[in-house]
């Protein structure tokens, strides 16, 4: 089963929308779009962090990231660099587990 994702995203973003056409392109399973506009609590985390996508468990993944190598029947490693891992090869991205 995949964990849950949540993509942390700005209403008229460039990098944003390039996300949602990297997760697409990838055909991620369903993820929520949280859109920090207006959010005080959300700006001072994500600011200038967005796109972010994040895992229910906490891992988060900074922009840039790609879904080379994403299968929707595989299950998805995060690794402290990329998303997601196979055969060895990390790519792109920034991971880190980050306490809500």
């Amino acid at each position: 089963m995949f964990p849950a994702l949540t993509l942390y995203q700005r209403d008229d973003c460039h990098l944003c929308d390039l996300a949602l056409a990297v997760l697409a392109e990838a055909r991620v399973p369903e993820f929520e779009s949280a859109f920090i506009d207006g959010d005080d609590d959300l700006e001072a985390r994500y600011g200038v962090r967005v796109p972010v996508l994040r895992r229910a468990d906490g891992v988060e993944l900074d922009w840039p990231f790609d879904g080379r190598g994403w299968r929707a029947s595989s299950p998805v490693e995060w690794t402290s660099r990329g998303f997601p891992k196979r055969g060895g090869v990390s790519e792109a991205g920034d991971a880190r587990v980050v306490p809500m």
